[in-house]
This record gives C-alpha cells, sequence and structure tokens, in this order.
C-alpha cells in the first residue's frame, strides 16, 4: 500500500497504544488517521507482554481509565470479529504481613470511593478460590472480580482491524527518519517510504518514543529494563478460569495460560538496557534466557505454588519494556514541540492501560486538552532534569524496583540525590532537616530535634516525625517560622501585551494596579482548573508569577500555549530567584528588624507586592500567606539568599525557626486552602471547589473557561468541596477515604492529615448529590469516613478550622 503524501494526524507506533489511539481517533472523532510502524503491528513491547489487566489505581482519574479498557476488550470482538483473549477471572493479591493488610484495607476503601467492587478474603477463602497454593503465611487477599487477562497480540490486532474499519491507514515496515519544521511545530514525517505532511502527530513508539520526540527536541524520560517471565507446562488440577494471582510480598505474579501458568516478578535488583538509542531491528527480539537473575523469582513461585517444583518450563521471556522514573506512565502534548503527543512509558502496564489510555490520548490530540485529571501521568510532570539519562536510569530502576514494595504514605525515593539544592541547604541541614525532593530539589520535610535520628521510618500509622513536626507547625502558630521555598516554579511575563494576555488566562481579574498581588486560577475549556498560582504586576508590562515546585512544566507550557502571537514573552527564571516564606503572627515584627520598609498592615497590605531591602539585596516581599498567619513571601536573588536567612534568623532569635513542608501541610488543611493536583483539578470548577470569590464573572471580562462557568452558573452544583474531622485519635487520613452522608457514600477525600492546633484527624474531598448540594442538604446529613475498612464518625466543616489569627473555630 502506497504511503499517503498527507494525513491530519500521524501515529508512530503500532503496538497497543498506538492502535488503541488510531482506533480511537478514526471511530471517534473521524480523523484521517495514517498509523506508521517500523516491523509490524504488535512489534516492540506489546507481543511478549504479559497480559494481565488490573484496574485499581491511586487515581480516580486513572482507575476510569483502566475501566474504560475493560470494557473496551469485553465488546472488542464482537465489534472486529477477532478474539482478544479477554477472560475476566478476577485477581487475587495476597498479604503476608500487617502493614500489606493494612494497605490493602485502605485499597479496598479506595475501591468503594471509585465505584469499584473489591472484597477482602481469609486465607480458607483464598485456598478454595485457588487449592493448589499454600497459604500458611497468608493474613488474606483482596479480591477483585472484574479484573483479568487478555492476549496482548490478539487485543492489538483486533484494535488495528478496528482503526482500519473506521478509516484508519495503517503501514508497516515504515521507518520515521525525521521532521520538518516551521518553528516549534512539526509539518511533515519523513519516512523511509516518503514524506507526509501533517497537522499533528502522536509518538506511541514504545521503548523507541525517546529516540522519536528527540528528533524535534522532545524529552520522553524512559527507560528499557528487561523483565522475565515463564510460561510452564500443563499443571494437574489447575483450573482455567483460575484468577490470576498477584504475590507482593513474594514480588511475583501468576496467570493461568494454556493449562500451565505464566510467571513473572519484580527483583529489586532489575537489569536496565541501553541508555542510549535501541539496536537496529531489535522489534520482534528478546534477550537470551537469564535463569540465575531469575531464581529470585522462582524460588519465591515454588514456595507460593508447590507443584511449581514438578513442573516443566516451556517457554522462558526475557524482553524489553519501557519504565519510567516515578512507575506512571506518559500520555500528553510535549512542551517543547507545538503539535507531538506522547503515548509511552507504560511500566509493564501497557495492555491494562492500552483501551483507555488511546481513548483519553485520542480526545487530547483532538480537543487540545485532557477529557480528565491526567496530571499524575501527564508529561508535563517532568522537567529539564529528566533529560539527565544516568538519572533518569538510576531512578527508573529504584521505582522498578518499588513494584512490588509496600506504598507506605510519605514514602521519598532515594536515587539520584541530592540533586539540586538551594542556596541554604548546607545550614538547614546543620538544623537537623530531613529533606525530601520534588522535581529534583532538595526540600525540608521536617526537623529532627537533638538526640532523634534525623531520618524517616515509615509505617501504617503515625510516623516517627508526627511529634516534631506537631512542634513545629505550634511555632509557626504561636510564634514565626522560616519556610525555604526556593524550589516554587517562578516566571516572568513582560510585554505590551502582557496584561491582556493574562486577563484572558487568568480566572480572577490580575491587571490591577502596580504593586498588587492576585491569587487566581488558570481554567480549561470545560471551566475546570488546569492550575493555580499568584500573579504580582510589579510595573504596566511586567508580571511576576509564582507556583508549585511540581507543577514547573506544565503551568508554563500552559500559559505559553495560551499567550497571543506577538507582545508579550513569557520566561522561566525559577533559578534566578531563592524564596523564603516568613510566616506567623511575630512575621512583621522580625520583617521589620531587617528592613527600612514599611511593613505595617496600612503601608504593606495583604495582596500587595514591594521591593524591599533586606541584607544589602533587593528583595520581591509577596504579602501572601498559606498557613493562615500573617505572612510575607521573601524573593531573593539567588545569591543572596543565605545572607537573608541569617538576618532573619538572628533578628527572631528565639521566636523564629526554620520549618518544613510536613508543618506547612497540617498548617493549610486547618486553613482549608486547596492544593492542586488533590484538591483542585482539571475535573473540578472553581464554584464547585468554593473559589468562585476569585473568579471575575461580575465583570464584562472574557478569559478562558468563562462560558462553562456561565453555563454552570443557571444549574445547581452537584458537587461541593467541604472539610472533615475525625475524633478517633489514631486514625491516619491520606486521602480516597470514603464519605457517607446517613450511610450512603457520597464522595472520598482528596487530601487527608493532621491539625495540632486543633488536635484531630483533618480531611477535605468533594460531596456529590444528582440532585444538588445546598447548605441546608450538607448540614442535614450525619457522616463518617471510611478509613482503612473502619467507619468512622466525622463532623463536618464548610469553612476553616482555625481562623487567620491562629485561634481554634468554635464549633
Amino acid at each position: 500500500m502506497t504511503l499517503p503524501t498527507h494525513a491530519q494526524i500521524v501515529v508512530i507506533g503500532g503496538g497497543i497504544i498506538g492502535c488503541s489511539t488510531a482506533y480511537h481517533l478514526a471511530r471517534d472523532h473521524k480523523a484521517d488517521v495514517v498509523l506508521l510502524e517500523q516491523g509490524q503491528i504488535t512489534s516492540g513491547s506489546t507481543w511478549h507482554a504479559a497480559g494481565l489487566v488490573g484496574q485499581l489505581r491511586a487515581s480516580a482519574s486513572i482507575t476510569r481509565v483502566l475501566k474504560y479498557s475493560v470494557e473496551l476488550y469485553k465488546g472488542l470482538a464482537a465489534e472486529t470479529g477477532l478474539d482478544t483473549g479477554w477472560k475476566m477471572t478476577g485477581c487475587l493479591r495476597l498479604a503476608t504481613n500487617a502493614d500489606r493488610w493494612t494497605e490493602y484495607r485502605r485499597l479496598a476503601t479506595t475501591a468503594r470511593s471509585f465505584g469499584m467492587e473489591m472484597h477482602l478474603l481469609s486465607p480458607d477463602e483464598v485456598k478454595r478460590m485457588w487449592p493448589l497454593m499454600d497459604t500458611s503465611d497468608l493474613v488474606g487477599a483482596s479480591w477483585l472480580p472484574t479484573d483479568g487477562q487478555a492476549s496482548p497480540s490478539d487485543i492489538t490486532q483486533s484494535l488495528a482491524k478496528g482503526a482500519r474499519m473506521h478509516g484508519a491507514k495503517l503501514h508497516e515496515g515504515v521507518t520515521v527518519t525525521g521532521f520538518a519544521m516551521d518553528g516549534r511545530r512539526i509539518t511533515a514525517v519523513h519516512t523511509t517510504q516518503g514524506t507526509i505532511t501533517c497537522e499533528k502527530v502522536v509518538n506511541c513508539g514504545g521503548m523507541w518514543a525517546r529516540e522519536i520526540g528527540a528528533m524535534v527536541g522532545i524529552n520522553v524520560p524512559l527507560q528499557p529494563v528487561k523483565h522475565q517471565y515463564i510460561i510452564t507446562e500443563k499443571i494437574d488440577g489447575l483450573s482455567p478460569d483460575a484468577p490470576t494471582l498477584r504475590d507482593p510480598d513474594r514480588r511475583t505474579y501468576f496467570k493461568e495460560e494454556v493449562g500451565g501458568l505464566v510467571m513473572g516478578g519484580y527483583e529489586p535488583n532489575p537489569q536496565g538496557w541501553v541508555t542510549g538509542d535501541i539496536p537496529k531491528n531489535w522489534e520482534f527480539r528478546l534477550f537470551d534466557d537469564d535463569y540465575d537473575h531469575f531464581a529470585q523469582h522462582l524460588e519465591q513461585a515454588i514456595a507460593r505454588v508447590p507443584a511449581l517444583e514438578q513442573t516443566g518450563v516451556k517457554q522462558m521471556i526475557n524482553g524489553a519494556e519501557s519504565f519510567t522514573p516515578d512507575g506512571n506512565f506518559i500520555l500528553g502534548p510535549a512542551p517543547e514541540c507545538a503539535n507531538m503527543y506522547v503515548g509511552a512509558g507504560f511500566n509493564a502496564f501497557g495492555i491494562a492501560s492500552g483501551g483507555g489510555a488511546g481513548w483519553v490520548l485520542a480526545e487530547w490530540v483532538m480537543r487540545d486538552e485532557a477529557p480528565l485529571d491526567l496530571w499524575v501521568v501527564d508529561i508535563r510532570r517532568f522537567s529539564g532534569l529528566h533529560r539527565d539519562r544516568g538519572w533518569v536510569f538510576d531512578r527508573t530502576m529504584e521505582a522498578y524496583g518499588k513494584h512490588y514494595t509496600i506504598g507506605f504514605p510519605h514514602e521519598e525515593y532515594e536515587s539520584g540525590r541530592p540533586r539540586i539544592t538551594s542556596p541554604l541547604y548546607r545550614r538547614l541541614k546543620d538544623h537537623r532537616a530531613v529533606f525530601g525532593s520534588k522535581l529534583g530539589w532538595e526540600r525540608p520535610n521536617w526537623f529532627a530535634p537533638e538526640g532523634m535520628e534525623a531520618r524517616d521510618h515509615y509505617s501504617m500509622g503515625r510516623q516517627n516525625w508526627f511529634a516534631p513536626v506537631g512542634q513545629e507547625h505550634t511555632h509557626v502558630r504561636e510564634k514565626v517560622g522560616i519556610f525555604d521555598q526556593s524550589s516554587f516554579a517562578k516566571y516572568e511575563l513582560s510585554g505590551p501585551k502582557a496584561a491582556e494576555a493574562l486577563e484572558w488566562i487568568c480566572a480572577n481579574r490580575v491587571a490591577r494596579d502596580v504593586g498588587r498581588l492576585t491569587y487566581t486560577q488558570l481554567l480549561n475549556t470545560r471551566g475546570g482548573i488546569e492550575a493555580d498560582l499568584t500573579v504580582a504586576r510589579l510595573s504596566d508590562d511586567h508580571f511576576y508569577i509564582v507556583t508549585g515546585t511540581g507543577f514547573r512544566t506544565h503551568d508554563l507550557a500552559w500559559i505559553a500555549d495560551h499567550l497571543p502571537g506577538t507582545g508579550c514573552t513569557v520566561t522561566d527564571v525559577t533559578e534566578d530567584w531563592g524564596t523564603l516564606s516568613l510566616m506567623g503572627p511575630m512575621a512583621r515584627e522580625v520583617l521589620a528588624k531587617v528592613t527600612d520598609a514599611d511593613v505595617s498592615n496600612a503601608a504593606f497590605p495583604f495582596g500587595h507586592a514591594r521591593e524591599i531591602a533586606i541584607a544589602g539585596a533587593k528583595v520581591r516581599a509577596l504579602r501572601v500567606t498559606y498557613v493562615g498567619e500573617l505572612g510575607w513571601e521573601l524573593h531573593i536573588p539567588l545569591a543572596h539568599t543565605g545572607a537573608v536567612f541569617d538576618a532573619l534568623m538572628a533578628a527572631g532569635g528565639a521566636n523564629v525557626r526554620p520549618v518544613g513542608y510536613r508543618a506547612l501541610e497540617s498548617l493549610r488543611l486547618e486553613k482549608g486552602y486547596r492544593a492542586w493536583s488533590s484538591d483542585i483539578t482539571p475535573n473540578d470548577t472553581p464554584f464547585e471547589a468554593g473559589l468562585g470569590w476569585a473568579v471575575k464573572m461580575k465583570s464584562n471580562t472574557p478569559f478562558l473557561g468563562r462560558a462553562a462557568l456561565e453555563v454552570a452558573q443557571t444549574r445547581p452544583l452537584t458537587k461541593r468541596f467541604a472539610g472533615f474531622t475525625l475524633d478517633a485519635p489514631n486514625a491516619v487520613l491520606v486521602g480516597r477515604e470514603t464519605i457517607l452522608r446517613n450511610d450512603q457514600p457520597v464522595g472520598y477525600l482528596t487530601s487527608g492529615g493532621y491539625g495540632y492546633t486543633v488536635c484531630k484527624s483533618i480531611g477535605y474531598g468533594y460531596i456529590r448529590n444528582a440532585d444538588g448540594v445546598t447548605d441546608d442538604w450538607l448540614t442535614t446529613g450525619r457522616y463518617d469516613l471510611v478509613v482503612a475498612g473502619d467507619t468512622l464518625p466525622a463532623q463536618l466543616a464548610l469553612g476553616p478550622l482555625v481562623d487567620p489569627e491562629g485561634r481554634r473555630v468554635k464549633g
């Protein structure tokens, strides 16, 4: 078949992700699609995948993506006439210790929150379902009846046929060799069989996606890893409908296949493959069998299924799978290029994710906007750090090794650290800081008192930092704390059309008088919150924008993508400025001692920005707070950050101390401030989030998302953000706990923690009711939270738990 010279969309890669994307583009959007595959359909990682299909993840949106995959696989054969090998066998996950069992109790609660069926079983029940298993060491197991397994090659061929049936053109044996560019935009795809002009490109190149992206300067941070599994001979007594089995404490998985078992695992000492280009003609190649490395899995598998000791091995598969530095796959628009989208790095979840990932990626490509909150898989969660191949390799190996480890709350990665440090790193270490890492930046999580080990000890209950963080929290409420927030992402927007551009992008009015500071959201066309940040007007045509550390690439790309073609320029200045947040009732007293500027409330009110001098440095002081106390963010030329810190510490004496991010989280929970990516997301509007006060609806100014909000204003709200407290002293809230109103599920927590001022666990989430969520309906209900399977009475809080001066709110 001759290659066409033009297509609306070119999809690169004929594995399950590429075929699913092409299928959905053609079926749902009637797009003119050409798919290019360098080998044959199912090449790369797809053909040798194990084919387990699970659905439950920590994100509601990703769980929805995986549930969609299952629904698609159930009906695809009827549409295309090609069987997918789909079997809804259910999945058992085994637990052999108390921490794993707590993890499953939390997962069962998450499943309930997301509308999935999940049961917790006793060892005897597990034995009846899987008689060949040794259950003597089990505490129990979780059971998801709608999980299953499929044939990766069959599903992919069925999707490919479906794509053709809906008009897509699929070409095998065509290698992409480069791209024609016009600025940041691809205009054509060069191949070994000719050139195709196009409007958009979707890079579903699997482990080749990094090389394909690199042709246009796009970074796709993935790492091929050797992943092995065996296929055994027939095993007597093994049911053809045996559930798939995950045994994470023994790091292994099993599924039935033709009377035998497929068995593989995730070892703590993985074998990464190349950090450079993939060797040529690798589409259908495997590595040599490596029983020495695989022996650790065989030993554990035989202990679990003793019959394996007497069972022959028909085949070992040792193939390359693409893994990422955080264990989540990669979707979305590449920030370096205006019209290339990526779907890659599926961490051995490609078959489970394939159907749903193709659906959301097709929607994203056609609408230039994600249809759901897909932040955890968004390619814009990465940064320039992830261009370092050595760093990506080390972190990916660590992530692979954690694939089956217990997911303790607040657990930090250890590899590749420290990578990026603020000028205060050594000073804070001398104060016994225990650091965490965010987008490569070392940030103090908490400070260990003298006599206490300065490191995290993970557990499912209260962790070792609980009491010290409480002391930091109280200090900020009563005196003043200094937070090193130098990792904040910072941009400058300048030019004659800067104010006009920001008024379009921002939901709040930001073109205020010079010296004003505004908190605002950036909205999508659905009215959902794509970002929240602060904007300071430094002069008529110069604005300073501050957002969260982890959102640096995402927010910059969102702003850049929605600017007019000329008249303003946005620049990332993150590394130019250190940031110290001075927060607490004594903040003004300390600040006044180190500057000649008038920092009284009359001269420097809330929501204003001033340039002041501290320790010989010109400092951008922003009067804002994230803890519910008097405070300033002090943005300091980076080289002067240490001198300003020293001056503040000396001026405050015993009344000032450095404070970490865990105390910051506790303080913001008490105040009820929302956190983007958990409490507020692209799925949530400002009205639903209780942030309507920050939207310029009363003005006639057009802004992105306004049309959707105007429609929303005419309808009753069916979900609303609310807070909850628990009296249960040992209840640990981590998010995704189910909210019950009068014993009926009405939502789940988006974030949770502990408030040391109110001495209670605090959670926030959205309460849903199809008939509306009025104040009367909310306040007349009786509430409980389901926490790790236990139903605990909860108190509803529709306002802050602590008022701006830090006094406890009554009632």
